[in-house]
């Protein structure tokens, strides 16, 4: 049993689940799909999304790929924590390649190559999003590199966009891959939301769930919300779910800052108020 119906919602609103179609164009997010979208259509080769955990890198992910139009073939890996053939096996069979990728590396690199010089005179750019891509080993990491070494005399056959936690950043510092350091043109980071748009936030996630009707939150409790959840967007989503339960409970539609405090003190990877302790005056002798 769950809140739906007594919010008067279609869906749960807070799922932690990636939807394109709860995207939210805060400042972050949006400025990180228009760098994507520019960089890609003037062929850059490499383009590096990061952000800490739960900050929408997978739905912006979806997002993007979701926008390219016909034009575009795209291939998405989601964990890419293996070695370097295993890397061209997962980009053989989301370009489709049959026949000669069941053989070794060289065979396996030349049907990739064939498949993307194919594509290319038919006038199909290819991009390759990787997801989480701070997993990746540092030998699978230059020969992504060696990959986007395929190019036209006017353009690179694939560009790759990297989506990591920020770690990424630190294995991009390691001397071995410097070359591909050098190669990402674009980057950006995302990070939690400010006050205002986490309460535009919640209200737009509300809204493509079907809610119709005033604030279930007040400004007390909104401060609370985002205090706690630093606006991370995912802990935002679990913060509401366990407030919205709570609220149902009681039979109530308004959010209240207690109600709040609750679902807190229920999720570890929020941040609990601070305690404030006075020392004891004790009367001079």
């Amino acid at each position: 049993m769950n809140y739906v119906a007594h919010f008067g919602l279609r869906e749960l609103p807070f799922s932690i689940t990636p939807d394109t179609s709860y995207f939210f164009a805060c400042r972050g997010s949006q400025a990180a799909l228009n760098t994507l979208l520019v960089a890609i259509s003037n062929g850059e080769g490499f383009l590096k999304i990061t952000g800490e955990v739960g900050t929408g890198k997978t739905l912006l992910c979806r997002k993007f790929l979701a926008t390219l139009d016909e034009r575009w073939v795209s291939g998405y890996i989601p964990n890419p924590s293996f070695e370097a053939r295993s890397l061209m096996l997962a980009l053989a069979e989301e370009l489709e390649v049959g026949g000669e990728a069941g053989g070794d590396q060289h065979r396996l690199l030349r049907a990739i190559t064939k498949e993307l010089l194919g594509l290319a005179r038919r006038n199909k750019r290819v991009v390759l999003c990787i997801d989480e891509s701070q997993a990746m080993p540092l030998e699978t990491l230059e020969a992504l590199r060696l990959l986007t070494n395929l190019e036209t005399e006017k353009r690179k056959l694939l560009q790759v966009v990297l989506f990591g936690q920020p770690e990424l950043d630190s294995k991009l510092e390691m001397p071995a891959i410097r070359q591909l350091r050098q190669r990402i043109m674009f980057e950006q980071r995302l990070v939690g939301l400010a006050e205002d748009e986490a309460g535009a936030y919640v209200s737009h996630r509300l809204a493509v769930a079907g809610y119709v009707g005033r604030q279930i939150l007040g400004s007390p409790t909104l401060r609370e919300l985002h205090r706690a959840s630093r606006g991370v967007p995912r802990l935002v989503n679990i913060l509401m779910h366990k407030a919205m339960l709570l609220a149902y409970g009681e039979n109530r539609r308004l959010i209240e800052k207690r109600h709040m405090r609750a679902a807190v003190a229920d999720t570890p990877a929020a941040t609990r108020p601070r305690r404030w302790w006075w020392p004891v005056l004790r009367p001079a002798s």
